[in-house]
């Protein structure tokens, strides 16, 4: 039986991943990311690893800017609004 791939991956494979997907970002910009914890990394000896979900996480897509990924229940208007701006439309 094959073993699965591990989730932790060196920062040439992450850079390599990001590549594929027509993202340059060089390793030792992803080293510098790990280091200021920007993301999850573990250095068992000279090598640093990243998680591949992470990395595989960056090329999702997200919603525009501004706009939440989740809809969120419209405001109830309050009685009396209206007369606020009834001055406006003469």
């Amino acid at each position: 039986m094959a073993k699965p791939p591990s989730d932790w991956i060196t920062l040439a494979d992450a850079s390599g991943i990001l590549a594929a997907a027509n993202i340059r970002v060089s390793s030792s910009t992803l080293g510098r990311w790990a280091r200021e914890g920007r993301i999850q990394s573990a250095r068992p000896g000279r090598r640093v690893y990243v998680r591949r979900s992470q990395i595989r996480a960056m090329l999702r897509p997200r919603g525009r800017a501004g706009e939440p990924d989740v809809s969120l229940p419209l405001p109830l208007e309050s009685p009396g609004q209206e007369a606020l701006f009834g001055d406006l439309e003469d």
